[in-house]
């Protein structure tokens, strides 16, 4: 449960007004001193994260917000962060004070509700103030989960945090999350994957990254085997075995060798892009590689890197694919990298957002960010899908998916046909 991802864990967003409580409701609720606590108004400056084991739920994690009626000098920067947990949250905490409730709660339910993420209305301070009925039937109408709750006292510490817990479960189990398979739906029990994995300067030393682990992870849970191996030895694997195997995924950055020593009718894909299924919405994305052959000069493209590690010199995402992109178009093309949860809130600017493979976001705030690409009209695809297309083997890597690769290529179709 520790060292579960947070991208894997409930994500659970404490939202109100400045000074009601928000951070002392988290300390109350974790039993331990978390966030910073004062009188004064706008102390929780960003969004102060917990992880966690909420039993009977499970990992979670705690996004402690600031107060979305800050009027402070850097009210604009913190109501910036406190949205952006909007995305994230599969739960939507609002914390109010007895008898007060604005256009500020009004508009956070309205975001849970558009969002279909859960919502608790917690009535917090009801050791100043006891609300009156008509409070609570008003919040009621808001939510049907509804808390009182006083943060100063511990005698009811307790109660609160079960009634809290019940509420969770009851959300998690009526949220209707369908369960995503990364390559357990793509091989038989008891069949082969290979993971194709090179080793380089950006492997974490002693360690696979967290796509490569997932993988193996999913393909044991349904009952498949899975074999490791580096790029230079993967064809002397091949040699060694007395069947093919049922799968084989690499890492993008070795795609095309990986593709020329592969079988032809032997699967195969990249991690990069089972990630955008998992995570995302692989056949819209796929549909965003039409767009590449219509670039112009100037044209602005986004790299999307939800990954906050410190870049080496041959980055994949903030060197080689735009140099990969440059080179394939022949066009000066102006491109922008946003990475961890910094993604621009006005995409009308972009023809092209490439997305990493999401291993560090949930499927929730991934999808928003999908969401948010296509109501701004730009197509969006994901790192893995774009380096196959540059590099020619598209179809191969995306044979597995005969959805996707049939959106693909009608947009590819109807791309070739306007011009």
């Amino acid at each position: 449960m520790e060292k579960t991802p947070k991208s894997l864990r409930m994500q659970i967003g404490f939202f109100g007004r400045t000074n009601v409580g928000k951070s002392s409701l988290v300390n109350y609720l974790v039993g331990q001193d978390i966030s910073i606590v004062s009188p004064q108004a706008g102390t929780t400056t960003d969004v102060v994260e917990k992880t966690l084991e909420l039993l009977p739920v499970g990992p979670v994690v705690f996004l402690d917000t600031a107060g979305i009626n800050d009027v402070s000098d850097l009210s604009d920067a913190r109501k910036r962060k406190t949205k952006a947990v909007y995305a994230r949250a599969d739960v939507f905490v609002i914390v109010v004070e007895p008898e007060i409730w604005t256009e500020f709660e009004d508009t956070l339910v309205a975001e849970a509700t558009q969002r279909h993420s859960g919502c608790i209305i917690i009535i917090n301070k009801t050791d100043l103030r006891t609300p009156a009925k008509s409070f609570i039937d008003l919040c009621k109408k808001k939510s049907s989960r509804v808390i009182l709750c006083s943060c100063t006292d511990n005698r009811y510490r307790e109660g609160c945090e079960n009634e809290f817990k019940k509420h969770i479960a009851d959300i998690a189990n009526t949220a209707g999350v369908v369960e995503t398979t990364i390559v357990g739906d793509l091989i038989p029990p008891g069949g082969i994957v290979v993971l194709v994995v090179p080793i380089d300067l950006q492997a974490p030393k002693g360690r696979l990254i967290l796509p490569q682990v997932q993988t193996i992870r999913d393909a044991l849970d349904n009952d498949a085997s899975t074999i490791v191996v580096k790029e230079r030895e993967y064809a002397a694997l091949l040699s060694k075995l007395k069947i093919n195997p049922d799968l084989v995924v690499c890492d993008s950055q070795v795609v095309l060798k990986m593709v020329a020593d592969t079988p032809a009718d032997v699967p195969c894909t990249t991690f990069s892009i089972l990630f955008s299924r998992n995570k995302g919405d692989l056949q819209l994305q796929a549909q965003g590689l039409g767009i590449i052959d219509s670039l112009r000069p100037g044209d602005k493209v986004l790299v999307a890197e939800a990954c906050s590690h410190h870049a080496l010199a041959d980055d994949i995402g903030r060197v080689k694919i735009p140099r990969w992109l440059r080179q394939y178009t022949g066009l000066d093309l102006q491109v922008d990298i946003f990475s961890g949860r910094d993604f621009p809130e006005n995409l009308t600017d972009y023809k092209l957002v490439i997305h990493c493979g999401s291993c560090m976001l949930t499927r929730r705030e991934t999808m928003a960010r999908l969401d948010q690409a296509s109501r701004a009209g730009v197509a969006v695809t994901n790192y893995g899908l774009c380096i196959s297309f540059i590099q020619g083997v598209i179809d191969r890597v995306l044979s597995p998916f005969p959805a996707a690769l049939d959106a693909f290529k009608r947009k590819q179709l109807t791309n070739r046909t306007k011009i």
